[in-house]
Parts: C-alpha cells; structure tokens; sequence
C-alpha cells in the first residue's frame, strides 16, 4: 500500500512524523509521503523539517520508506510554476497541489496552472474539466482519488473523465489524524466506490507504488 499525501504537525495534522509513519506501517503501508500544507511563506521551513525527518526515518530501516513532499495549498494560479520550481530547489522530492475540491474556495485555474506547472499529482480536483483531464494524461500528472470526507465528493467525476481521455489516476488518503489512514482493503472499497471495476482499482494502487518508485529509486 503506498500514500502520498499526508499531513504533520508541520502544518495541520496531529502527528510527529515519526508516529505518523509508525501508524502507517501498522496499516501495511510501504511508501508514504509527508505533505505538508506550503506556500511562499512558509515552503522553506517545511520542506527542511520534512526532509530532517524523512533522512532519520529512513535511517532507521523500519520497513517503511518516506519521501519529503509539499502539498502547494491556495498558491495564486499565476504563481504556480515559480512554487514548484522554488520547492524543487528546496529539495522537495515530490510535488502535490491542492486542486480545486468543491469543499474550499481553491481559485479557478489552479488545476490547469498546477498540470503546467509539472505537479507530480494533482490533489482532490474536483470537478476538473474534460480540457485539463486530458491536459494531464498528456503531461503525465497523477490525479487523485481522495479518501478524505469533502474532497472525495468528486472521485466519481474525476475517475470517470480520466477512464475517458487515459489521465493516470492514485489513490492517497490525505490523511491529518490516525483515523484517516486506510489500509489496502479500504482504500479498494473507496476507489471502486468512484464507480472503477476492481481491476481499475488495482491499477490505481499500482500507479501508487510505480511514482514512489520512481521517486526513491526502486524497491523497499
């Protein structure tokens, strides 16, 4: 099970790093990545702490690999491609952008300024167009399908367009407590509850461990 987008106490989750990825662990989770919420004023900050976490935990061979994210929250469309460029110079392995979820006042343009702005993954999209859909399967950005309350409202939406135009799809749970973390049977029910066969659904959290692989360069 892998999942890239989780949240710290270095922004609004509830855990230390290290209890996150212990609880993860438990729930059979093999690759996760911290998140956290950054912008502008705060990117450097998060980014250094994460990555001094990600280097002990991955220092203590748990049987758990973690990656050093961000998660681009409310950036102005206009400003996308400098915070993404500006989190990669910081070290950021991978980038997550918060999309424009039907539950919070995200600005129109942000998906598409997120998709050319070369975002690993493209967080809760909401009710994303047909344009920007096929916008990332062409630029191969990951949309997500959401375990978090609110922002998977749109899972069927999203999962259905990207059936339609090949966009790649991942699962994460975009997690801020223990209760949000799922393990793989869960996260199985919530993907084939946006309306994917299981087949589908397997492929999605296939996608997971392909990106994370991708990122720590291979296998646990």
């Amino acid at each position: 099970m892998v999942d890239l987008h989780t949240h710290t106490i270095f922004s609004d989750g509830v855990l230390i790093p290290y209890e996150l990825a212990r609880r993860a662990l438990v729930k059979g989770i093999q690759f996760l990545a911290f998140t956290d919420h950054g912008d502008f004023s705060n990117m450097e900050i998060i980014i250094n702490s994460i990555k001094k976490a990600t280097e002990r935990i991955n220092s203590l061979e748990l049987g758990i690999k973690v990656i050093a994210g961000i998660e681009l929250t409310h950036i102005p469309p206009d400003e996308m491609k400098d915070a993404v460029l500006y989190a990669k110079r910081l070290g950021a392995e991978l980038i997550v952008v918060h999309g424009e979820t039907v539950v919070e006042p995200v600005a129109p343009g942000t998906n598409r300024a997120a998709i050319l702005a070369g975002a690993d993954i493209l967080a809760h999209p909401g009710l994303i167009t047909e344009e920007d859909v096929k916008l990332a399967a062409e630029m191969g950005v990951f949309l997500e399908i959401s375990g978090r309350k609110g922002h998977s409202f749109t899972n069927g939406h999203v999962a259905s367009l990207s059936k339609i135009y090949g966009a790649q799809l991942v699962f994460n749970t975009d997690s801020h407590a223990p209760s949000d973390l799922m393990d793989r049977e869960m996260a199985l029910k919530v993907i084939k509850g946006s309306g994917l066969s299981e087949e589908e659904a397997f492929k999605v959290i296939n996608n997971g461990f392909h990106l994370a692989e991708s990122i720590v360069g291979g296998t646990l």
